[in-house]
């Protein structure tokens, strides 16, 4: 009875904590229990800058802890950019991996990272070694973004990608580096958080 009490209590406290945070202003918040990688501690989204925090994919992503921008061939081209300037030194070019672990196949370092909630998490705050959080370099919108990027190069067996739907895994090719494939842009459309969207 008494761990109940304690336990109804507990939820009724991170409930008002969330909902006072969007109330004092701060933008983003996440319907979702955010963590830390390594600590596990809880994120605080208010580090995150303040631009791109507002788009219809960083809402719907902290709803459901879908990425909207998933195989959205309209937003992979500013994805690949992103990844380009900020991901590929470390994790090489096609996320085969450099210094930093590869991120185009099955094998996870940390295992949430199959979930695009677990991958965001690990953006955010960082990781162990060289990954440092990147809510200083990135904000949330670009964040996705780079995600879906990442998604894009999985390289295999499209049964074990569980970010995509099923409709998105029934059509999904895995990345070939050798073959044609979407061109980095700088340009961010409406329909992947630029102006309007």
């Amino acid at each position: 009875m008494k761990k109940t009490v304690f336990t109804k209590k507990a939820a009724v406290l991170l409930l008002a904590g969330v909902l006072g945070a969007g109330a004092a202003g701060l933008g983003a918040r996440a319907a979702l229990m955010l963590t830390n990688t390594v600590t596990g501690q809880p994120l605080d989204l208010a580090e995150a800058p303040e631009e791109g925090r507002d788009t219809k994919a960083v809402k719907t992503f902290l709803e459901t802890g879908v990425n909207i921008y998933n195989e959205n061939l309209a937003c992979l081209a500013k994805g690949h950019e992103l990844f380009l300037s900020m991901c590929s030194g470390c994790h090489g070019h096609y996320g085969e991996g450099k210094i930093g672990p590869g991120l185009n196949d099955s094998y996870w370092t940390y295992p949430k990272n199959e979930t695009d909630q677990g991958l965001f998490e690990t953006i955010f705050g960082g990781a162990q070694g060289q990954m440092g959080p990147m809510y200083g370099a990135l904000n949330m919108n670009e964040m996705l973004l780079v995600m879906a990027w990442v998604r894009h190069l999985y390289k295999d067996d499209p049964k074990g990608a569980t970010w995509l739907t099923d409709q998105q895994r029934s059509t999904f090719k895995p990345f070939d580096a050798n073959a044609k494939h979407i061109e980095p842009a700088e340009a961010l459309t409406a329909a992947c958080g630029g102006p309007a969207g």
